[in-house]
């Protein structure tokens, strides 16, 4: 029966209330991965958003238990680069970036739910919301390189604008996971809520929304009151892995200058030497790819972000180690890719 009535709903659902659209990501056995009849959806609902004059907020969160989005559906993707569907493909891409776009400019404001695994094109609609709450369970990553990919969806921009030195490029490049409290603390989310207290959390602000100011920065204010009667959790700081991260990918002009700095030191830090490790596990290209996009759009707009980014998704996918990274990673799991 589960499996019927999933077959059955929306993959994206749309509930109103007073002052507030809630979007639901509605795809929960595959983690609410994103599709392009999802993303459609998602827009759809944005633009009714805007136009209703009784909106004051929008809430994003996932169906299920496991997670808010695990990013793009693979699968699809996988199934337009062997069919060399080029323009199939290039439109997922177009039209994710382009929502993903809209989230970040959005006049009202925007709270996501990132509960559970937010990783990739989930990370990405959570990264343009206004507050970013997280859990205790939240997994927070960008984990492209791992499968021959790039972090996209405006990660080699906005990393920059979130995180401290030296972690847009840690992130990106290792896809290390961050935990709620850690994702809090670097940037990758605002606040860190008890995962018990989120009935009571979402019941707080279907109430407050209706009553919500016009003004988006005094509905944002009264946002963050409110989560401060949530069980918002206090993250205590941590400059001894601050200064280590910048250290070693801080200001470094190629990939191999922070292999070089990482094997400098793997003799004396067990750290080193694993986060060393993790890297030489990646396509070497997408390193690299990864890279020079950090440092040809740090700082840029947000727009020539993602268009730069499109034109190397266009690349990427085209390249073997793609289809290579899907088949040692997702689908054949034997966790040995053959890099080109």
């Amino acid at each position: 029966m589960a499996a019927l009535m999933e077959t059955t709903e929306p993959p994206v659902l749309v509930e109103g209330h007073p002052g507030m659209l809630e979007l639901v990501l509605n795809r929960p056995r595959v983690l609410n991965t994103l599709d392009l009849e999802m993303i459609r959806l998602l827009q759809q609902a944005l633009n009714t958003a805007r136009a209703d004059g009784g909106c004051r907020l929008v809430l994003l969160r996932g169906a299920g238990e496991r997670g808010f989005c695990a990013g793009g559906d693979l699968k699809a993707l996988v199934g337009s680069v062997r069919e060399q569907a080029w323009d199939r493909a290039a439109r997922f891409f177009q039209e994710e970036y382009a929502l993903d776009l809209d989230i970040h400019r959005f006049p009202k404001p925007v709270v996501a739910l990132a509960a559970g695994i937010t990783m990739g094109g989930g990370l990405g609609l959570a990264a343009g919301a206004d507050l970013v709450v997280a859990t205790e369970d939240t997994r927070l990553a960008m984990p492209e390189t791992g499968i021959g990919f790039f972090p996209d969806v405006g990660a080699t921009g906005w990393l920059f604008a979130k995180c401290p030195p030296g972690y847009p490029e840690f992130l990106a490049l290792t896809g290390l996971e961050m935990e709620g409290a850690e994702g809090v603390r670097v940037g990758l989310a605002t606040h860190l809520i008890i995962e018990a207290k989120v009935p009571e959390f979402l019941e707080r602000l279907r109430k407050l929304a209706g009553t919500l100011p016009p003004d988006r920065g005094e509905a944002l204010s009264r946002l963050k009151e409110s989560l401060a009667h949530s069980g918002e959790q206090i993250i205590p700081p941590r400059p001894e892995i601050d200064a280590w991260v910048a250290r070693h990918f801080a200001g470094k002009a190629a990939v191999q200058e922070i292999l070089d700095s990482l094997a400098r030191c793997r003799e004396a830090f067990r750290l080193c030497a694993e986060v060393q490790e993790r890297l030489q596990e990646r396509s070497p290209t997408a390193l690299v790819l990864t890279f020079s996009l950090l440092r040809r759009h740090q700082g840029r707009p947000l727009e020539e972000v993602l268009a730069g980014e499109a034109r190397a998704a266009a690349f990427m996918i085209a390249h073997p180690d793609y289809l290579e990274g899907i088949r040692a990673r997702l689908l054949d799991r034997d966790q040995q890719p053959r890099w080109q």
